[in-house]
């Protein structure tokens, strides 16, 4: 029997492929519901998820200017502060206890904003990339949110209840193979959400990040439950007549 060793295995989430089963799920949708809403709103994910790919690129690789503009701040703050101490002449200074207090002041006081300086810039090119990362989950939440509306009428329990309808009801034209489809389709697309928004805490490590995708991932697994909760009823209704009118 072999073993496994999974230190050489590299699992990680493929991109490519993800907006590959996006474009797939799109015309799937296109072919079954052509110029439905859900249609379009998985083209606008399609259009996310595409430009996804850029900023996930941009925030995987390191960015050499960057680091070399920090790196020069960091060496001309160090050298600078150097230099400084070079100028006082302690053979000639009054070494009083007052003196050394206040030279001990100034020079803690020096450390410590040029600690803070440094950690700044050193967190520079991190903060770029999260701001960048969170505007694109933010996107992401909100597609969550408008599939969650598309599904929220679909109630399984209504299928073929046209003579219940009021002036305000909404449209319940889909038949019971139609309504398994759409309800599916939603709920591939908040699964493909919560993969695309996995990709920036592969790519970036950041406590911030991590939390927000956790918290998308949280979001369309909850909307997701919710669906195949439907589509379990939906299954238990498909050999039973339709509702007739009081």
């Amino acid at each position: 029997m072999t073993s496994l060793n999974t230190n050489n295995l590299n699992i990680a989430l493929n991109a490519e492929r993800i907006i590959k089963t996006i474009k797939k799920l799109e015309k799937r949708i296109e072919d079954r519901f052509p110029d439905s809403s859900l249609q379009k709103t998985c083209n606008s994910f399609l259009y996310v998820a595409e430009h996804n790919k850029e900023n996930i690129e941009y925030i995987g690789r390191s960015h050499i200017p960057i680091r070399i503009f920090i790196g020069a701040i960091i060496s001309m703050s160090l050298f600078g502060l150097a230099y400084s101490l070079t100028l006082i002449n302690f053979s000639t200074v009054n070494l009083s206890f007052e003196y050394v207090v206040t030279l001990s002041e100034a020079t803690i006081n020096d450390l410590v904003l040029l600690g803070a300086a440094i950690f700044f810039l050193s967190t520079l090119e991190v903060r770029i990339k999260r701001a960048k990362a969170l505007k694109i989950l933010d996107q992401l939440r909100g597609l969550a949110h408008v599939i969650d509306m598309h599904q929220l009428t679909k109630d399984p329990t209504m299928l073929g209840a046209t003579d219940l309808r009021t002036i305000n009801s909404p449209e319940r034209t889909l038949t019971h193979f139609e309504l398994q489809r759409y309800l599916d389709y939603c709920s591939e697309m908040l699964s493909l959400i919560g993969k695309i928004s996995a990709l920036y805490s592969q790519s970036l490590s950041d406590d911030v990040i991590i939390s927000a995708v956790n918290e998308i991932e949280s979001l369309t697994s909850g909307l997701s439950r919710k669906v195949w909760q439907k589509l379990m009823v939906l299954s238990t209704l498909k050999n039973l007549p339709s509702p007739k009118q009081d």
